[in-house]
């Protein structure tokens, strides 16, 4: 069995990496390093997207990066709130070219103890490459794709990933190897095996050429190395991580589910099991199938949209018989109070008298728009702004063009009625 058998499904997540601001200084300081930048740059024809990119890597836009089989994935920020997905594509090795690799590193154990110590000789590539085996992309090897609106190839943000992935491999080659479809644990696995076999096959000479000479070779039965009559006690459960965990990368395949409708909905899920553990009770235990499709609207970096929306938006929208502007509006009200936010946009009523009669004197007296009172309402006489109040006792702002009756949640919920619409309108 091949290590990119046995490593399907394998991989690893990397922390946000910290900022590299000197401008002057190499992002790189490896020669595979470099290789890797060099595809990048040779494929792209737009240089002023590759430095915009390589200043979102400086500067840490880049989010956590999952690197797996022929993929790598980040958030990357932009200039907008919401992260935008990178993604980077590979193809990776099949099983014969791993078999071609594998020789190459064992028939030289310099090459093994350079992997060892998180190196890359010129000599390993070059043995492989005599093997037919191509490690390091060549342009046009790497494939991006991003969430954001621009079709460049890459756009910054897939730019970004590629030389924060730069980076990684710069400190640890293991991960191009994870790359291309070989787990690191399995390929030293496998390197171990054809050693001992190449070993075994010496020894099994040398005996042969001093069995003349009646010259016996010490060895040690396996059973005896392996045999114990000692099974230690199972260890206690760790603690809960401070962080809900990663969700696992999932494979595009024909008539599955879009990998990335899954990969929020298991966050989600990996939010709420976190919940469990550490506070004992779900956070949003009576949430309906509409409540709980705006929160994941609200909160999940993937989702997004007002006017224009992505697919996965969508399909969240219709599987709850919304429509997709329904689910925006619905979201940006839970951002803006959670589900008193949202009831305050989809259930008028009638406040007793107290502090809402006395917010149209506070309006004037601060020099806002003079406002009328429908139910819980306060609107402005141009059909623009609008203030409704919550049963918590807070103003939430709201803004519509002139005319359209089309109110969207803007700004901040607010215990005054004049903060509240201030902070709305801007200076």
């Amino acid at each position: 069995m091949t290590p990119a058998s046995r490593a399907t499904g394998a991989s690893r997540v990397f922390p946000p990496l910290p900022q590299h601001p000197d401008p002057q200084a190499p992002f790189v300081t490896s020669w595979w390093g470099n290789a890797w930048i060099g595809a990048l740059e040779g494929t792209s024809l737009d240089a002023g997207r590759l430095a915009r990119g390589r200043a979102y890597a400086r500067e840490g836009h880049v989010d956590t990066i999952t690197v797996a089989p022929g993929r790598i994935v980040a958030y990357v920020h932009g200039s907008r709130p919401r992260p935008y997905r990178a993604e980077i594509r590979m193809r990776t090795l099949a099983p014969e070219d791993w078999d071609g690799f594998l020789d190459a590193v064992a028939t030289e154990p310099a090459h093994i103890a350079a992997l060892l110590d998180k190196v890359m000789p010129h000599a390993l590539v070059d043995a492989a490459k005599r093997s037919g085996v191509q490690l390091l992309p060549g342009p046009g090897d790497l494939v991006p794709s991003c969430t954001c609106p621009d079709h460049g190839r890459p756009c910054k943000h897939a730019a970004a990933l590629t030389y924060q992935t730069a980076r990684l491999l710069d400190a640890d080659p293991f991960v191009l190897l994870l790359l291309r479809g070989g787990d690191e644990q399995a390929l030293l696995d496998e390197l171990a095996q054809r050693n001992a076999h190449q070993a075994a096959r010496e020894q099994s000479a040398s005996a042969e050429q001093n069995a003349t000479g009646g010259v016996s070779l010490p060895g040690t039965l396996a059973r005896d190395i392996l045999a114990t009559a000692y099974r230690p006690p199972l260890p206690a459960p760790l603690p809960p991580p401070p962080h809900p965990g990663e969700p696992p990368l999932l494979p595009s395949l024909p008539g599955a589910p879009d990998p990335a409708s899954l990969e929020f909905l298991a966050t989600d899920t990996a939010s709420r099991a976190h919940a469990h553990l550490t506070t004992g009770a779900d956070p949003f235990p009576a949430a309906d199938p509409w409540h709980d499709a705006v929160r994941l609207a609200a909160s999940h970096p993937g989702l997004t949209g007002r006017r224009t929306f992505s697919r996965q938006f969508t399909e969240l929208a219709r599987a709850v018989d919304h429509t997709p502007a329904d689910l925006a509006r619905a979201a940006a009200a839970w951002r803006q109070g959670g589900e008193e936010g949202l009831s305050v946009l989809e259930s008028p009523w009638d406040p007793p008298a107290g502090p809402f009669d006395r917010a149209r004197g506070a309006l004037i007296a601060a020099d806002l728009p003079r406002m009328t009172i429908r139910g819980n309402h306060l609107t402005d006489a141009k059909g623009t702004w609008q203030l409704r109040f919550g049963h918590d006792g807070r103003w939430y702002p709201y803004q519509s063009e002139p005319g359209r009756d089309d109110w969207w949640p803007e700004g901040e919920a607010d215990a005054d009625p004049v903060g509240a619409l201030s902070t709305a309108i801007g200076p």
